[in-house]
């Protein structure tokens, strides 16, 4: 039986009614598990809609070999039959997933909409109506309610000025402890998910490396599928199948692919729109974060910083895919900031923009946080500040030059990048009204700008655990403290991992706090040679944990005006878990907990309310939106993506 790591679709087609050899291949070999139109039998499931994910090479591999450990027995074939046999699964790729049946119905509001039926049960339907559009309908004795979504979540934070905060109140401190799961969706194959869905006029867009699901945001029934297969050869952390989300913008959803390509999707049927390489992942770039629309620009970068890539943010025109322009983090020899590098390592100087960035349409700025230097632990062999690595950059949204930038760890040799969530706010400080941008960075410092110029106003450690610095001067930079040597290694906090990273933040304008995820923890780093490599790492060292220290996730609730913690909630586990946060205009903070559970909790107090264990290493963020005049909360826990409501 073909198990479903193979065999993955977008789109699934209708066999072809002329005999060939493949068919004949596959009606005498397969059809007694998959049936004889591939759509499942008794004994294997539908392989239709799952081909994409294999290579040709690795679709005959499976089928000669098998899946002993999933039930399927290798296939003795001659090399003839086998291409016969493939070619003919291939024909699975040409028409839409379900047989085409079309339906008409009446609404409640005297329309008639006629169509393709994506889903139906007895309490929902999903039609396709001919001008391309998606129908969200549910029934109404013999006529159909047309849905209508409310407040969506259609972006990476759900606010281009990257906050994850909900003004929606029907969920509250009175009623919260009653949220009850609604629908899950598993997407096959996958291991632990990253994303942030978007939720755009009722539909859900989630993606995983390569593939993208537009789910019905009340049901979690899929509308649409698109995939391709992972590059094969690809290293960094692309190659896993990690991507954190979509942007979307009118008729169209974008997308980042593992081989460092931006694409545009169709948002209703899922159709490819264009694509457009950003880089060549022969030479270590691969790509992983949410892409942030700007005006009527795609904006993002890509990854690879540990394997030596040079950094850039670049913008792509959402109807064409065209570059309009790019700016390099790192720069090179001879221009503004490349003084700041000794020797060749400028190059492969890292940087890397893998992290989703943020924008103020009102002063056309995107600000965006940098990655680490490279390579990420032989520091000596780059000298200097190693500027634009471990940064916020300020830059204009039309042309990509910069305006300002910040530099939170210069000559990085812990691996401490400044790719963490900013928020933008406007607020009072010390009496005045002031525009400010705050982040919680991996050093281990919590840091308010001036966003109008990146004047630092207020550095403060918010774990307990920062050995590397004694504070951060008024020039900016911070003061160096001695570290200890543990044999061949240095020993600092916070560790690799960072005294928080990129899951979620939320300052919450109700309690006046900013939400933090923490980890009190220390790393051992060790030095070693190194050079660059097209298809190997650039680390030059490695780092391992400290012998006998229990790593701690701990829930802080932060004044900005002083960084330090009003509340703090421990939560218990291995300190192994990425869920971020959340937070509501009654007073809530949602979170991923280190044990699995996702939680609900007083924003003041810090109280636990309510939990829901998802059994999962949790690392993704949670979002909110409102479906058909509910407030749902929704997060990707391991393979599946799970949404809660009130009863």
């Amino acid at each position: 039986m073909l198990k479903p790591i193979l065999l993955v679709l977008a789109a699934m087609p209708a066999l072809a009614q002329t005999p060939n050899p493949g068919r004949t291949e596959f009606e005498s070999r397969c059809s007694v598990c998959h049936g004889a139109d591939a759509t499942g039998g008794e004994l294997g499931p539908n392989i239709v809609n799952r081909l994409t994910r294999l290579s040709d090479t690795d679709l005959g591999n499976v089928i000669r070999n098998g899946l002993p450990a999933r039930g399927m027995p290798a296939s003795t074939v001659t090399d003839t039959q086998l291409t016969s046999l493939v070619t003919f699964l291939r024909t699975l790729r040409v028409s839409r997933q379900r047989p085409a049946v079309r339906k008409s119905v009446q609404t409640t509001t005297g329309a008639k909409l006629e169509g393709l039926v994506v889903n139906e049960s007895f309490l929902d339907l999903q039609l396709r109506t001919d001008d391309g559009n998606v129908h969200l309908l549910r029934p109404v004795g013999e006529k159909y309610r047309e849905v209508t979504s409310g407040v969506d979540w259609t972006s990476y934070d759900g606010d281009v000025k990257g906050n994850r905060y909900t003004t929606l109140k029907q969920i509250d401190k009175t009623n919260g402890k009653t949220l009850a799961a609604k629908w899950m969706f598993t997407l096959e194959n996958t291991t632990r998910l990253q994303t942030t869905p978007l939720v755009v006029q009722g539909i859900m867009y989630v993606t995983n490396g390569n593939e993208c699901y537009a789910l019905d945001a009340g049901t979690g029934r899929e509308i649409w599928h698109f995939q391709r297969p992972r590059t094969k050869g690809l290293i960094g952390n692309a190659a896993g199948g990690q991507n954190r989300g979509a942007a979307w913008a009118g008729n169209r959803i974008f997308m980042v692919t593992d081989n460092a390509h931006v694409i545009a999707l169709n948002r209703m049927t899922g159709e490819l729109a264009w694509e457009t390489e950003m880089a060549d992942w022969h030479q270590n770039y691969n790509a992983t974060g949410a892409p942030l629309i700007v005006g009527r620009s795609v904006v993002t970068g890509t990854a690879g910083g540990e394997q030596g890539v040079r950094g850039f943010i670049a913008a792509y025109d959402q109807e064409t895919g065209k570059e309009t322009w790019r700016f390099w983090t790192v720069p090179k020899a001879g221009e503004p900031g490349s003084e700041t590098w000794k020797g060749a390592e400028i190059e492969h100087g890292g940087g890397a923009a893998w992290f989703t960035g943020i924008y103020e349409p009102a002063t056309e700025t995107i600000y965006w946080p940098t990655g680490n230097p490279g390579p990420d632990y032989n520091a000596d062999k780059r000298p200097g500040d190693n500027l634009y690595t471990c940064s916020i950059v300020a830059l204009d949204a039309k042309t990509g030059k910069m305006k300002w930038y910040y530099q939170t760890s210069p000559h990085d040799r812990f691996d401490w990048d400044a790719t963490e969530p900013m928020v933008l706010l406007d607020t009072a400080w010390e009496g005045q009204p002031r525009k400010l941008l705050i982040q919680a960075n991996r050093n281990g410092f919590f840091y308010v700008l001036d966003r109008t110029n990146g004047k630092l106003l207020l550095a403060k450690p918010f774990v307990d655990k920062v050995t590397w610095a004694k504070e951060v001067g008024l020039d900016g930079k911070p003061v160096l403290l001695p570290l200890p040597t543990v044999g061949r290694g240095t020993q600092v906090c916070p560790s690799q991992d960072g005294a928080t990273n990129w899951f979620s933040t939320s300052y919450n304008p109700v309690t006046s706090l900013y939400y933090v995820q923490t980890l009190e923890k220390c790393g051992i780093y060790t030095v070693a040679p190194v050079e660059w490599e097209a298809g190997r790492g650039y680390l030059g060292g490695a780092q391992r944990n400290v012998p006998g220290e229990a790593a701690q996730k701990i829930l802080r609730a932060i004044d900005i005006k002083t960084g330090k913690s009003v509340w703090t909630l421990p939560q218990k586990g291995p300190g192994n878990s990425w869920g971020g946060v959340i937070s509501t205009a009654t007073g809530l903070v949602v979170f991923g907990d280190d044990s699995g559970m996702l939680v609900v909790a007083d924003g003041t107090t810090g109280k636990p309310l309510w939990e829901f264990q998802t059994s999962q290493i949790l690392k993704a963020s949670p979002i909110s939106y409102e479906f058909d005049g509910k407030q749902y909360v929704a997060i990707a826990a391991g393979s599946n993506v799970l949404a809660f409501a009130l009863p």
